[in-house]
């Protein structure tokens, strides 16, 4: 409803800042607002750029991501440009001594149309910013450079505009969060000597919206589907001393390398997009809230991009913040209160801990070469291919929360 006009205004104590203009931090502000807090967004505004027909990076969003993107009524505009996620095929492409069978999990197996859905970043974080403009207090395109605690309130210092004074801070603003410094939160990183590189290809074969992982010694391809059948977009995972010379490779040649790893999986590529290049790596906060600040989405954890968990995750931490912070307003409480930071951390412990555990464990599984784990990951995958009641209840697991998904998650009924 504002953008920019609030920034010189001394305003009286808002409920909440949320600090972060990306997906997590839009989800946030969205569905505090939901819930009835006085919220203001501050952070720049998504900048619209013309890379060409296919999206560089692209998010896969589960069901209970979608629900809630359609509880803040964000998803109608966003789903024609989002691809469903009907199958997800493993593939063991090394030349291991004890080489997994392939795998396929359909969304039909549990009565799904989809997993999920596939969408460029660009168009998430403008449809989530287009509905922030019309429903949000404050838009602020600003940027904080300093946060002060000061009893029962936070004091933020704006790169223009009057110092903005709020009960809760929600840092979203990523992995070197001014929020999660200024409260004094300590992180705890994890390395996997890797890297990996996004970017978006045709090919001549339909992808039938199948996303498929391909794992070879040290790294792994993942594909995933776009709207149009014949376009996928692509992360390739590896170490690197393989990943580096990748990026230095022209255009034809880096075209010639993906096709010859992909080995004829979607016939023939063209049109390779603009490659971007970042680390694999972990990173969590030792605890997600204190101080009047909860942190959400990369400023409270950092995952390796397997199994599309880090904003999904992301996602579900601005749900139950929502969550905690209703549930303070509805009693006429202090929303940065103790009592809420620590409901807060109660709700986000379980699920945090076990997707970063599990990510962390699978990360460094598909790096070993040690006959016994190949060997385990044969017999899991043999078992998972013989008995489809076995396979539906991996596919639950990897849908779902360990704990009861926060309110806005929840699919409406009928």
């Amino acid at each position: 409803m504002s953008d920019g006009g609030e920034i010189s205004e001394v305003r009286a104590v808002r409920d909440v800042a949320v600090v972060g203009s990306g997906p997590a931090g839009l989800a946030a502000a969205l569905a505090l607002a939901h819930v009835g807090a006085d919220v203001a967004l501050i952070g720049p505004s998504p900048v619209k750029t013309s890379v060409g027909p296919l999206e560089t990076r692209t998010a896969a969003l589960l069901t209970s991501s979608v629900d809630l993107l359609k509880a803040l009524q964000v998803w109608q505009a966003l789903s024609p440009q989002a691809a469903p996620l009907k199958a997800i095929r493993i593939i063991d492409a090394s030349r291991n001594l004890l080489r997994a069978p392939d795998i396929e999990f359909k969304a039909s197996e549990l009565g799904l149309e989809a997993f999920g859905y596939n969408i460029a970043n660009t168009a998430l974080v403008e449809g989530l910013y287009a509905r922030a403009q019309e429903v949000l207090p404050a838009v602020i395109p600003a940027s904080v450079r300093h946060i002060a605690l000061d009893g029962s309130e936070v004091r933020l210092t704006l790169s223009e505009g009057a110092p903005m004074p709020v009960r809760l801070v929600a840092g979203a603003d990523g992995k070197r969060s001014i929020c999660r410094e200024s409260a004094k939160i300590a992180v705890t990183e994890r390395r996997y000597d890797q890297g990996a590189i996004a970017t978006s290809f045709r090919h001549t074969l339909p992808h039938q919206g199948v996303s498929t992982e391909l794992h070879k010694e040290q790294g792994s391809v993942t594909t995933v589907p776009l709207p149009d059948p014949r376009a996928s977009s692509m992360i390739w995972v590896g170490p690197l001393s393989e990943i580096m010379p990748l990026m230095l490779l022209d255009e034809a040649r880096f075209e010639d390398a993906l096709g010859e790893r992909l080995g004829g999986l979607l016939g023939s590529l063209s049109e390779v997009g603009a490659r971007a290049q970042f680390p694999v790596a972990g990173q969590s906060a030792d605890m997600i809230a204190c101080n009047r600040t909860a942190l959400v989405g990369d400023a409270a954890h950092i995952l390796p991009p397997i199994g599309a968990q880090g904003l999904n995750l992301g996602f579900r931490d601005a749900a139950a913040l929502a969550d905690c912070v209703a549930e303070a307003l509805r009693r006429g409480g202090d929303p940065g209160g103790e009592d809420v930071l620590a409901a807060y951390r109660r709700a986000r412990k379980l699920d945090v801990l076990t997707r970063t555990v599990g990510v962390d464990l699978l990360s460094r599984s598909l790096l070993t070469s040690l006959i016994p784990l190949q060997a385990a990951r044969g017999i899991v995958s043999h078992g998972l291919n013989a008995l489809p009641p076995l396979r539906r209840i991996v596919m639950r697991l990897g849908l779902a929360s360990p704990t009861e998904l926060p309110t806005l998650m929840r699919p409406a009924p009928g």
